[in-house]
């Protein structure tokens, strides 16, 4: 029988152990990717310690690039940064696949491995907004589809895009829009009937 690819390797205790505890004796010796962020660290990367069930270990970064994961910001498994558009690329991302979570600069930045300051700079100087704001455009722009699309309350659209505070979502809508969820509900109705 074919033996599966070393990509699937085991999880060890060793090496769980190794990953939680950040051991850089272990460094070189085997690599470990995270199936939620897409990226892959170092034993020893100090990032925040992953689920284990999504963990995926490698013998080697060549490995685990080839399964279309991508080196850490923080422990540079392969030696190389990732160029900032890729990394900004990789959080817009995460942010579009996860918007209705709780979002803020600093679990961004250790879920990207990076840290919040140079995310922030980053992220405004690759795409003009600054994480908040690219989060808050996304929710506010399927909040719209939501309203036009759905006969849904404003503060169930409102805790369906991650918002749980009403008056901030309307306070945030109206910013956005220059209308209240309800009046863009209107015109768009209006628009629709001409």
């Amino acid at each position: 029988m074919k033996r599966e690819s070393s990509s699937n390797e085991i999880m060890s205790d060793e090496k769980w152990q190794a990953i939680i505890n950040n051991d850089d004796s272990y460094n070189n010796q085997f690599f470990y990717a995270v199936k939620t962020t897409g990226i892959f660290c170092k034993p020893s990367c100090k990032s925040r310690t992953p689920k284990k069930e999504n963990v995926r270990i490698f013998q080697n970064a060549e490995e685990a690039l080839s399964a279309n994961f991508r080196p850490c910001k923080r422990c540079k498994p392969t030696n190389e940064r990732l160029p900032d558009n890729e990394w900004v690329a990789l959080i817009t991302e995460y942010i579009d696949k996860n918007y209705t979570e709780k979002l803020t600069l600093e679990t961004l930045a250790e879920i990207s491995h990076g840290s919040p300051y140079h995310l922030q700079r980053t992220f405004k100087k690759i795409t003009g907004n600054t994480p908040v704001e690219y989060i808050q455009e996304v929710r506010i722009n399927t909040a719209k589809k939501y309203l036009l699309q759905s006969g849904r309350t404003v503060s169930e659209i409102a805790k369906m895009v991650g918002i749980s505070n009403t008056p901030y979502f309307f306070t945030l809508f109206k910013k956005m829009t220059d209308a209240t969820p309800a009046h863009f509900r209107q015109l768009q109705e209006r628009e629709e009937t001409k």
